[in-house]
């Protein structure tokens, strides 16, 4: 009996003959704990968390523009840089800049000797908001904290500083592949195909064959070295595209953007990859249009940018430099999706580091604050979505 029970020991943790295969060990991913999906970085840790944990192997994420297209394209440079680091593939296209210029503008990372170096200020303005931590509102005091500021080298999601270029070596160490449109326009006769324009038939059929003859559709079983294609797309939908969707409101061309994201997102769920894509949403006037980009995707997220609005000049959003709305997010193997904790999300560019974080009140009751500002406050305080909560107004107290 007792070597009968030995051998039930034994055998009880063998992995069963029907279980499905382990996820493949790929350099700068890993499983999600909620729903085995491999996983890999946007190269931002906050919009990591964001997310659920990172972009899923597969997926498309949308980026929907800020009015000027400065902060999205940070976004899309983070996640190329990513891909560097961890030795991914990549495909970037454009139709506005050429590839090359963005590849040599990528952000440098942060490794984990210059953490101290890099971060020195940053940990001396934590010492100081700790010091301030009695005039926060205390209804923020409880809730976690997303990373905005490496604290220990971790493998999965890196951290860069903007203030400086990454390297040409290390730009070099990886395989990349470009698409300049207006290059591939003019080498090559129009080409009809899919039932789309030229432009995004074209860009499907450079995607498509190097998944393809890349192996990253898991067609080469000789290749013993597997690895992850980052694909970047950039301002897909613009003017420059030629479909028109950024010129009318009935434009000439209406289907050629969601059908290429269709067919996109078909190419991504059978391969090893991963896209980003950014879309000038604030210039497409059919909002139908954009309804069904949303739906073709995986995961939206919106950057509103507060240049050029009275929200720049608002002291209720002095520590900010615009809001993140996050529309979409995917249900991966279960029936609900992660959803973040807090809808109430903004971003700021320090001198380093783009960060997201969650948006904090002012405190009312400061003694920093003058009457006149108490009543800006106040009445500013309607700007804010739902979910912040009421504010006072007035002399009334808070409403929790």
């Amino acid at each position: 009996m007792a070597a009968a029970g030995g051998e039930r020991g034994r055998t009880s943790f063998q992995r069963r003959p029907g279980a499905g295969p382990r996820p493949p060990a790929l350099p700068g991913t890993r499983p999600s704990l909620r729903h085995g999906q491999l996983l890999l970085s946007s190269g931002l840790p906050s919009l990591d968390c964001v997310l659920g944990g990172g972009v899923a192997v597969g997926t498309l994420l949308l980026i929907e523009e800020d009015k000027y297209g400065l902060y999205s394209n940070l976004l899309f440079k983070y996640f190329l840089a990513e891909g560097i680091v961890c030795g991914h593939d990549l495909f970037v296209a454009s139709a506005k800049e050429h590839p090359d210029k963005i590849l040599k503008e990528l952000p440098a990372p942060l490794l984990d000797d210059t953490y101290g170096k890099e971060l020195g200020d940053e940990a001396a303005a934590k010492s100081e908001d700790s010091q301030d931590s009695m005039k926060i509102a205390w209804r923020y005091q409880n809730l976690p904290k997303m990373e905005a500021s490496p604290t220990t080298y971790t493998k999965f999601g890196h951290y860069y500083d903007v203030s400086k270029k990454m390297s040409p070596e290390l730009c070099q160490s990886v395989k990349w592949h470009s698409f300049y449109l207006h290059e591939e326009l003019s080498s090559e006769p129009k080409m009809k195909a899919w039932s789309m324009n030229s432009g995004y038939a074209r860009l499907l059929q450079s995607i498509q064959k190097i998944i393809s003859q890349e192996g990253f559709d898991g067609s080469d079983p000789q290749k013993k070295q597997r690895n992850i294609l980052r694909i970047g797309i950039q301002s897909l939908g613009s003017i420059l595209w030629g479909d028109g969707v950024c010129c009318s409101d009935n434009p000439e061309d209406p289907h050629s953007l969601t059908k290429f994201l269709y067919v996109l997102r078909g190419l991504l769920r059978k391969s090893l990859s991963a896209c980003i894509i950014t879309v000038p949403a604030h210039l497409i006037q059919n909002k139908a249009i954009m309804e069904r980009v949303t739906n073709l995707s995986d995961m939206v997220v919106g950057l509103e940018s507060f240049i050029g609005s009275e929200r720049e000049t608002n002291p209720l959003y002095k520590d900010y430099h615009g809001l993140v709305h996050v529309h979409q997010i995917p249900r991966l193997n279960s029936l609900i999706c992660d959803v973040s904790d807090t809808k109430d999300l903004a971003f700021r560019l320090k001198r380093k580091l783009f960060t997201i974080e969650r948006l904090h009140l002012p405190p009312d009751l400061s003694d920093t604050v003058s009457r006149a500002s108490k009543q800006d406050l106040a009445g500013s305080a309607k700007l804010l979505s739902s979910g912040c909560g009421a504010m006072a107004i007035g002399k009334k107290h808070l409403d929790f």
